[in-house]
């Protein structure tokens, strides 16, 4: 039997597109709370609504619920209102310290240090 190595190919390039696209695609805020240190200081995609919201000067922090768990989203880019449905992009972090924001406005304290989500990008819909 002859090699194929055209065969080979299309196999790598297969589990390259597969990994790319489970990346790319949302996961459930249960999911990051159960194991967060495999999710920890990586990019994910997470939707759910808004259940609280505070900011100041486009930069803030909201807390969204998707039915799996529960968790505040970091944002330089201003904050959806409480209610809306939100798909937010972002990087994990745990111990995060919001610095001189904390200290403007009235934020619970779980936002001030623990797991939260620094957003890239959120896409709000009312």
């Amino acid at each position: 039997m002859k090699p194929r190595p055209w065969l080979r190919v299309v196999g790598v390039g297969m589990v390259l597109l597969s990994a790319v696209a489970t990346a790319a695609c949302a996961t459930t805020i249960n999911r990051i709370l159960a194991d967060p240190s495999r999710y920890r200081n990586h990019e994910v995609q997470v939707s759910g609504t808004v259940l609280d919201s505070a900011s100041i000067l486009d930069r803030g922090a909201y807390r969204i619920a998707d039915g799996t768990g529960q968790l505040w989203v970091v944002s330089d880019r201003g904050v959806p209102r409480n209610g809306a449905r939100v798909k937010v992009r972002g990087t994990i972090r745990e111990g995060y310290n919001l610095g001189s924001l904390g200290g403007r406005i009235k934020l619970p304290a779980a936002i001030g240090s623990g797991l939260v989500l620094v957003e890239s990008s959120h896409r709000a819909q009312y």
